[in-house]
């Protein structure tokens, strides 16, 4: 098991203790989580991301899709039967599940859909306007400077 050191980043660095705390957290739990369920993230364009979740056998009411401090959380859950089964082999997992994934900052989810045994949640990166970057014209004649987006219009 390697260890990665991140003591440099926190002491060289001004404001991004978020994201040192957040590549922490991501390395301490992906060595004790579980494969299960399987999943892809994919790059639709530059401000598009689609995940896909195999979650073969769980309905739309087992399955619970929450944000919350720009944590995606994924969580199954079966219910508990009397039904017994009497399976010669059984290689569709039915167990309870919990996945999260870090989101950057502006990211939403914009919708979440399951098909086909896939649960796929659709993000998009939003800039808010006030985040924007903002030309800003020098005036030569009386050495103001004027704030403008990218809109063109005056801030």
């Amino acid at each position: 098991m390697t260890t990665i050191d991140l003591t440099p980043l926190y002491r060289n660095t001004v404001g991004f203790d978020r994201l040192a705390t957040m590549l922490d957290r991501a390395f301490s739990s992906e060595q004790g989580s579980s494969s299960y369920p399987p999943y892809d993230i994919e790059a639709i364009d530059n401000d598009r991301y689609v995940i896909a979740l195999a979650v073969a056998g769980f309905g739309r009411d087992e399955l619970d899709v929450q944000i919350e401090k720009g944590v995606l959380t994924v969580k199954g859950q079966k219910p508990e039967t009397e039904e017994k089964h009497n399976f010669l082999y059984q290689g569709i997992a039915a167990r309870s599940f919990e996945r999260k994934f870090n989101l950057a900052d502006h990211v939403k989810i914009t919708h979440a859909s399951l098909k086909d045994g896939l649960l796929r949640i659709d993000l998009k990166h939003e800039i808010p306007e006030a985040m924007k970057p903002k030309r800003i014209e020098i005036n030569t004649d009386d050495n103001t400077l004027e704030h403008q987006s990218e809109s063109g219009q005056a801030a």
